[in-house]
């Protein structure tokens, strides 16, 4: 396969992977972004996936050099099957892949981890300039296709409606109404299904309440800024659990064998 490859994404904007910029892996990490303060990826996995498979870390940067947009993705083996992508999305997608590294499985799809834009750049299609871009890097690179576990932007404001609901809505044009699914869909994805747990994040309460600022002094289900769907709480064992569901989409990047 090719190494990948670097361009440009409209004006004054130019992308490039941490294979080609190792340098930048720390600005990339510590780009500011919008995403909660309790998602909280395993560090180790992370970094794993970073070292081993940099070409397929994106950066986006401005005219001056400064990292605005970033999209990380692992590879995976997968027959293409939608019933075999998992439930639990984005932490079995870091196991799957470092269990396919290992074990030698030709790659054939990305896992699109996280597409983020700077905060102050929100509101100018950078996000799907930048999903468009982690598409082009993946079909370069011969993969059939590029699966992402999606975090439906506007979930949060109704934590308490299921999932599979929400992503069902449609606009009269037929367009997800999730502002996010709707950017996937436009850029040629499919909505399959479901991952009920795609993140878990466990946490001792003195932990939520210093990523929160909530008391999280009651046991029981809890509303928190961010979250998709409330926050389970038991103050007897001193913990805090957030199973949070995300919706698998799909972006065929070329016909399968």
């Amino acid at each position: 396969m090719p190494t990948g490859s670097t361009g440009t994404i409209g004006a004054d904007l130019h992308i490039t992977s941490l294979a080609e910029r190792p340098d930048l892996e720390s600005a990339m990490l510590t780009m500011e972004s919008s995403w909660p303060a309790y998602i909280r990826p395993d560090p180790t996995l992370v970094h794993w996936v970073f070292e081993r498979h940099a070409r397929h870390q994106l950066v986006v940067l401005d005219g001056d050099d400064k990292v605005v947009a970033r999209a990380a993705s692992a590879p995976i083996h997968w027959d293409g099957d939608p019933d075999g992508l998992p439930d639990d999305g984005w932490d079995e997608a870091l196991r799957q892949c470092m269990a396919d590294t290992y074990a030698g499985r030709e790659f054939n799809a990305l896992v699109a981890l996280e597409i983020a834009v700077a905060p102050g750049l929100l509101g100018q299609n950078l996000s799907g300039q930048t999903l468009r871009a982690l598409n082009d890097h993946g079909r370069h690179l011969g993969y059939s296709d590029l699966v992402a576990p999606v975090r439906p932007s506007l979930k949060h404001t109704e934590p308490w409606l299921p999932m599979d609901e929400y992503a069902a809505r449609r606009r009269p044009d037929g367009l997800p109404e999730d502002p996010w699914l709707r950017v996937h869909v436009r850029a040629g994805g499919q909505v399959l299904k479901v991952c009920p747990v795609s993140m878990t994040i466990s946490g001792s309460l003195a932990q939520w309440r210093t990523w929160t600022s909530l008391p999280f002094d009651t046991s029981g289900p809890v509303e928190v800024p961010g979250a998709l769907t409330p926050v389970l709480a038991n103050v007897e064992h001193d913990q805090a659990v957030y199973l949070e569901p995300n919706v698998w989409v799909r972006h065929r990047l070329a016909d399968r064998p």
